[in-house]
């Protein structure tokens, strides 16, 4: 058993989980939101009925995602002592800012919104809202700029008697060259992950003949923020795609299957990937397009594998499919919301079953498309944790002193805690969602929004 490998296995598996639930929850945080803002301006109960059933949804999720996110920092010092001692002054202090926002101040008012209802005035529960929503936004951004840091180091150099990551530019380090690109990336396809399970329920209730007003309400406002979302991500993937071939052009290679350095090469579509052959097979793409669509310009050159030593390549089906699977899903997010946008326009969409299927079905993928591009931008950056620095190859930055019968060991039992944790979720959400929201806090929504207004009044 190589115990670099498990290690690595281990650490797929705990932030593959716990990426489920970060984006989730910043898209329905935000969607939250725009109902506590709207219920503060128009006074309109149904608003009221829309945040409060939403933030049922979110703390469940919330939960989750802050017990499985514990794992990731401490699992930097048990599995990854080298990194750790390496990136510690780099890292230490955007991830304990991250914790302070999540568990400080995303906790606290989360505990407002589900608690204040009745005891607080509308303006608290507003600001509450904004706060949930600006924290989990941020507590993204803090891991972003670490994670952005391991793919375009900048700010630092490296004591020559320590071998340790020195800071040298705070301004440099945090917003690297990678930084604002995937942030916005990242935020975006939050966003939409967060529209689609709000679209996706309320499309169920409608399938369903039930909550039938309140879900006509949030579907048509999650499918706007669905649709806006989609069509600014393509805009968003070009921008850090450039991002990526200007920084990274082993990885933006890896990601399109291109071996030999051309003059506006083929834009990949997909294709089946031969590292053998160094080829793709039954190619599908747009001709003479990548320098175009990269750089705006058809005689730039885009290097290719070959130019690159192959111990520096990153395994490239695990690169190249998840990329491309999750640009597919990209546009297949745009396509759907924009038929639907086109069904509301012409008074058809709650009609619509065929969309309303459609809805329900794709609230998963979302989720799926986040997981195969953290796979594509992290699988990418190998074979360094540090890209680009050599001490800091994969292989070097493990914990010498960990064995690989207890990294199995505790990768056992992550693998069976987290699976009876998703389970555990998928039957709370579930049992949310049967009740509804006349099920929420023993009242009914008239008479819950009902006694709020009183309050405010």
């Amino acid at each position: 058993m190589d115990p670099v490998l498990l290690a690595r296995i281990q650490f797929a598996l705990t932030i593959g989980f716990h990426f489920i639930f970060p984006p989730l929850t910043i898209g329905v945080a935000w969607i939250i939101f725009y109902f506590m803002n709207r219920y503060r301006r128009t006074g309109d109960p149904a608003y009221a009925v829309q945040a409060r059933f939403w933030t049922k949804l979110f703390a469940i999720s919330f939960v989750v995602g802050v017990a499985t996110g514990i794992t990731m920092e401490f699992q930097s010092g048990t599995n990854w002592a080298e990194f750790a001692r390496f990136a510690g002054s780099m890292a230490g202090g955007p991830l304990a800012a991250e914790g302070v926002l999540a568990f400080f101040l995303e906790s606290t008012f989360v505990g407002v919104l589900l608690f204040g209802w009745g005891k607080l005035s509308d303006r608290a529960l507003w600001l509450a809202s904004l706060l949930v929503a600006a924290g989990a936004t941020l507590s993204g951004f803090m891991i972003i700029v670490v994670n952005s840091w391991m793919q375009t180091p900048a700010g630092f150099e490296i004591d020559p008697v320590t071998g340790r990551a020195v800071l040298t530019d705070f301004w440099a380090a945090v917003f690297n060259p990678s930084t604002l690109p995937r942030f916005l990336h990242t935020i975006d396809a939050a966003i939409i992950t967060g529209a689609f399970f709000v679209m996706g329920i309320s499309a169920w209730y409608l399938c369903k003949g039930r909550f039938e007003d309140f879900a006509r309400r949030s579907l048509k406002v999650a499918l706007v923020f669905a649709f806006l979302a989609s069509a600014l991500q393509i805009q968003l993937g070009h921008f850090h795609g450039h991002q990526v071939w200007k920084e990274q052009p082993i990885k933006m290679a890896a990601f399109e299957g291109l071996f030999e350095t051309e003059r506006n090469p083929t834009l990949m579509i997909f294709g089946i990937i031969d590292p053998e052959e160094r080829k793709v097979h039954f190619p599908i793409g747009i001709p003479n397009f990548m320098s175009i669509f990269l750089d705006f310009n058809p005689d730039t050159v885009i290097q290719g594998l070959n130019e690159f030593p192959e111990e520096n390549w990153p395994p490239l089906p695990l690169v190249f499919y998840p990329f491309h699977l999750m640009t597919l899903l990209g546009f297949y997010f745009a396509g759907l919301t924009g038929l639907g946008v086109l069904l509301l326009w012409r008074g058809k969409l709650f009609s619509s079953r065929w969309f309303l299927t459609l809805a329900y079905l794709s609230i998963p993928l979302p989720i799926l498309a986040n997981e195969l591009g953290w796979v594509a931008a992290e699988v990418g950056r190998q074979p360094w944790v540090v890209y680009g620095v050599e001490s800091m190859r994969t292989a070097l930055a493990a914990s010498p002193a960990v064995s690989a019968g207890e990294i199995l060991a505790s990768l056992i039992m992550f693998a069976i805690v987290y699976a009876l944790m998703f389970v555990l979720w998928l039957f709370l959400l579930g049992k949310a969602i049967s009740k509804g929201p006349d099920s929420l806090g023993g009242e009914s929504p008239s008479q819950l929004a009902g006694d709020q207004a009183e309050v405010v009044g």
